[in-house]
């Protein structure tokens, strides 16, 4: 009896120190493992967003639903930076796409009106909560010229699985080159900062 204690104190004692010689990230959470469905859906997430936020459907809901009950949408001029939320929570998400009680505000008011988004180069990148997403938005059709092109940054996402599927739990519009935009820069009617191009007609910034 006495034996049998003393080998499991020992081995108790060899177990802790294997612990403890453990590096950190050892007990870090790993990051989920994305199968090839996931990988799609999340990729829809962003191709959806393009067609929703330029026709309004569903008062702006169907835009809205594409994120998180509490989802957010933030501009921020430094990639890595969170920015400033400009909405959060569905209803609030819903107006960032033109939606009003009746149905849509005239899109001739919203900002960025006639703006085709094209959203590219998406990297996505697992984590034990979900993904994160990286990717460069070009828009077409920039200050009402439809021929003018415009690289107007790109959006930093965080994605979780819902019983409703993948959605984003917070987008964040970098646009490191604002002050060079045509539309929303100098060469603009406009201050070259998300507030200033909020400002331009429109209580929104540029999506």
């Amino acid at each position: 009896m006495l034996r049998t204690l003393i080998r499991v104190r020992q081995c108790a004692a060899v177990a802790l120190t294997v612990l403890l010689l453990l590096p950190a990230h050892a007990n870090e959470a790993k990051p989920l493992k994305l199968t090839a469905l996931d990988y799609i859906e999340i990729e829809q997430l962003s191709s959806r967003y393009a067609f929703a936020i330029e026709t309004c459907t569903n008062r702006g809901y169907d835009y809205a639903d594409l994120y998180t009950d509490d989802g957010s949408f933030a501009v921020s001029q430094a990639w890595g930076s969170p920015g400033k939320v400009y909405a959060q929570g569905r209803d609030a998400l819903a107006r960032v796409d033109g939606g009003t009680a009746d149905g849509c505000r005239d899109p001739k008011t919203m900002l960025g009106y006639g703006i085709t988004h094209l959203i590219v180069d998406l990297v996505i990148t697992p984590t034990a909560a979900g993904a994160t997403g990286k990717s460069i938005l070009v828009a077409l059709g920039v200050g009402g010229n439809p021929t003018t092109i415009e690289r107007q940054g790109g959006y930093e996402d965080v994605y979780v699985k819902t019983r409703n599927g993948w959605r984003i739990r917070s987008r964040v519009h970098v646009f490191p080159n604002m002050a060079e935009s045509v539309q929303f820069g100098h060469r603009a009617d406009t201050p070259a900062t998300p507030s200033g191009a909020a400002a331009r007609g429109a209580s929104q910034p540029q999506r």
